[in-house]
């Protein structure tokens, strides 16, 4: 059974112009009663899993019954609190991640997709947690290298470019975290100091923000950096199979997809030193430093323009060792393995529960 929101409200209030409120209705007034009315037919010793820390407002609704919360990453009500000068949050914004937390506290069995994250969890959630454990995501496509020729072939394919020289490469949504300005600002200097700099494809981002036009003003006329969206699974195991480098120095992450679909494709990464970056891409990657605010961006771009460059400059066989260590290195990201792993831990719960209740119902009996 899949308990979620219908769009009552929503569809209602739309046709008059307030579709954020009919949402609000859908969520807050009537899915409540929706579920407090289903429980009545659910078996006592079923098991609620929320799919995700956000929806800790509806946590409440089955405290008492055996449930387990997945949680993926804690930067908004990290930003809400303040953790990020990178990502100021508004009044109404702090309100509502103080919402979340407040259900989500809660509950008593977590699973998160990081250590990092479950230590957030712990250190911002103010969670009491009976079961808090760490699964890590498994990789949910299949990606591995392909030959240089097959993956030039499905880019002519799918109309894109063929780079003759490869390219360097980041893969993200163009969040706040995902450090766009310093990937422009690190390839600008990457290219400044090359005679024949290869091109930056930047998979999902967006060049809108302003800071990230700024940045790409001051990249060199020898530079290139192209932007591409709606890039399927199999178009990105070509990019990934032929690029030279993934440039993704996050100022943080919940884990950091990217950094294994990458290493899957014997294509070498780049990241930053702090976790779950270096949870999840191991010593097979190459690091920087987080760039903190307040940090010289030039600097910062200088070192990362270095550290690119002797990745770049490495022999065939230091490259292939490399490329070796990381594909090694993803094979621990395996998703049934991380569903074997969800289910032991649902069992868990259930078992957890069933014996508590089990001994309330014999405590009672003998009084």
């Amino acid at each position: 059974m899949v308990l979620s929101p219908r769009d009552r409200c929503f569809n209602w209030l739309s046709k008059i112009g307030l579709p954020k409120w009919g949402l609000y209705l859908d969520q807050y007034l009537l899915f409540p009663r929706e579920v407090r009315k289903s429980l009545r037919e659910v078996s006592s010793d079923a098991l609620f899993v929320f799919c995700d820390q956000a929806l800790g407002p509806w946590v409440p609704l089955v405290a008492d019954r055996a449930h387990i919360v997945h949680v993926h990453d804690l930067l908004a009500l990290r930003s809400a609190l303040g953790e990020f000068p990178e990502n100021p949050v508004s009044v109404t914004g702090r309100i509502y991640q103080r919402y979340i937390r407040r259900g989500f506290r809660r509950a008593r069995h977590f699973i998160s997709i990081s250590y990092k994250t479950r230590d957030d969890l712990h250190r911002f959630g103010c969670v009491t947690a009976s079961i808090s454990e760490v699964v890590h995501n498994g990789l949910a496509y299949p990606y591995s290298r392909i030959q240089a020729d097959r993956a030039l072939q499905i880019l002519r394919s799918a109309g894109l470019p063929a780079p003759a020289r490869g390219m360097l490469l980041h893969v993200g949504g163009g969040q706040w975290y995902k450090n766009l300005p310093g990937i422009v600002a690190l390839y600008s200097q990457y290219a400044a100091q090359s005679r024949e700099p290869a091109p930056l494809w930047i998979i999902g981002g967006t060049n809108s923000s302003l800071r990230v036009i700024e940045a790409l003003r001051e990249i060199p006329t020898s530079g290139d950096v192209q932007f591409f969206e709606n890039i399927d699974n199999v178009v990105l195991q070509a990019i990934y199979s032929i690029s030279r480098a993934l440039l993704f120095p996050s100022l943080a992450e919940g884990f950091g997809w990217p950094l294994i679909e990458a290493q899957a494709c014997g294509c070498p990464v780049i990241t930053t030193d702090e976790a779950p970056m270096n949870e999840i891409a191991g010593s097979a990657a190459r690091y920087l430093p987080r760039l903190l605010p307040g940090d010289d961006i030039v600097s910062w771009a200088q070192h990362g323009a270095e550290l690119l460059n002797e990745l770049l400059s490495m022999t065939g066989e230091e490259r292939n060792e490399l490329v070796k260590r990381g594909i090694a290195w993803t094979a621990r990201f395996d998703a049934d393995a991380a569903i074997d792993r969800y289910l032991s831990i649902y069992r868990q719960v259930q078992d957890r529960y069933l014996t508590e209740a089990a001994s309330d119902i014999g405590s009672t009996g003998r009084a």
